[in-house]
């Protein structure tokens, strides 16, 4: 199987474009043509982890943290990174990583935070701004169906839970070719009144080529009128963190040692607990403090994360308990999203999760 295949599955789970400005997501090292015989999952790519997939003769590793995050300058072999590069490489070892844009999609690393505390009417804590735009086009009305149906497939139309969403106005166009026109109806040289239906249209922009490549290619006109706008409406269906429900309130301590136990923590540093039981839960997996006032606008009981710093606890201001898990306990059901994607799509393909803990924090006890 070529790696593309994987990669660009995996790109239509979690795509690119929701990775987080400062990320590296994507192949990181490797020819997209290349063929592939088996893949490792890890959370981290170190060099006991290529020594593994080396050894399981494995040459894919699909991991969910980059190893580079910023450009290299030199392999001298100075640090992890420059030496786990370099293996790599010598090795014939792809890399490709899935990082902030699997943490915000439905079925990514929040999912299966809240898929492990039993949560229910999930949704994304804080959803994408500047994503969605609008599109309009006007088309013949009896072309009309045709070209909706070519821009749904294409992925637009979709509002929350809803799909083959547009707004439809029949209307008159107006317009007149010129000698190097070949007009679908009408003559050149002749002004020409046609009835037209103006259909308007919703869509997260990172599908916009592709929307607007089927509209060209399906509509009957020789030029195509369409305007895009961006919109300031949040995009409900991606974006960091993920809020639900306990189906039965919990006693806030019991809740705490259910959570120690289902994550597998050595400790959990949270703030003080407010003698009332738990309903709302917020998860962000990694480091979420940014995320808190959401949660508590949001109304949650507890906000459950990682690497909070001793003043980011002040942040709760009595509104919220905040537990802190750990960066690494808090994401490392990451490695059963992507075996659970990899083998429901390659069910006969070489799939294997890591043996090795890459956790880099240990606790005296």
């Amino acid at each position: 199987m070529q790696l593309r295949q994987i990669t660009q599955y995996i790109e239509s789970v979690a795509p690119l474009a929701f990775q987080e400005s400062y990320d590296n997501a994507g192949l990181i090292i490797g020819n997209p043509d290349d063929e592939i015989s088996g893949i490792l999952i890890s959370l981290d790519i170190t060099e006991e982890i290529l020594d593994e997939a080396i050894r399981k003769k494995l040459n894919l590793i699909v991991c969910h943290h980059p190893i580079i995050f910023s450009g290299l300058k030199k392999l001298n072999g100075k640090n992890y990174i420059e030496r786990c590069v370099a293996k790599a490489i010598k090795n014939d070892l792809a890399i490709y990583a899935s990082h902030t844009n699997l943490d915000s999609v439905f079925g990514g690393v929040n999912s299966k935070i809240g898929e492990k505390l039993n949560l229910q009417n999930c949704r994304i804590l804080a959803s994408m701004p500047d994503f969605l735009k609008k599109l309009v086009t006007f088309v013949p009305s009896a072309d009309a169906e045709k070209i909706r149906k070519v821009l749904f497939d294409a992925g637009a139309g979709q509002i929350g839970n809803y799909a083959s969403c547009s707004f439809n106005l029949d209307g008159t166009g107006s317009f007149k070719g010129n000698d190097q026109t070949n007009p679908y109806v009408g003559e050149k040289n002749q002004l020409h009144f046609e009835a037209e239906t103006r259909i308007e249209t919703i869509f997260p922009k990172h599908l916009q080529s592709g929307i607007i490549k089927a509209l060209l290619l399906a509509h009957p006109y020789e030029e195509v009128a369409y305007d895009i706008y961006p919109l300031d409406n949040e995009y409900s269906q991606a974006g960091i963190g993920m809020i639900g429900d306990l189906s039965e309130p919990v006693e806030e301590k019991e809740f705490l040692l259910k959570l120690k136990k289902a994550f597998n923590c050595t400790v959990i540093r949270h703030t003080a607990l407010f003698g009332k039981p738990i309903r709302r839960v917020a998860v962000c997996g990694g480091s979420g403090s940014t995320y808190l006032k959401l949660a508590v606008a949001q109304k949650a009981d507890i906000f459950i994360s990682g690497d909070f710093k001793y003043h980011q606890f002040f942040d709760a201001e009595n509104q919220i308990i905040v537990a802190d898990i750990g960066h690494y306990e808090s994401e490392q059901f990451t490695k059963e999203v992507f075996y659970e994607l990899l083998t429901k799509k390659f069910p006969k393909f070489a799939v294997h999760l890591s043996e090795i803990n890459t956790n880099p924090v240990s606790y005296l006890i």
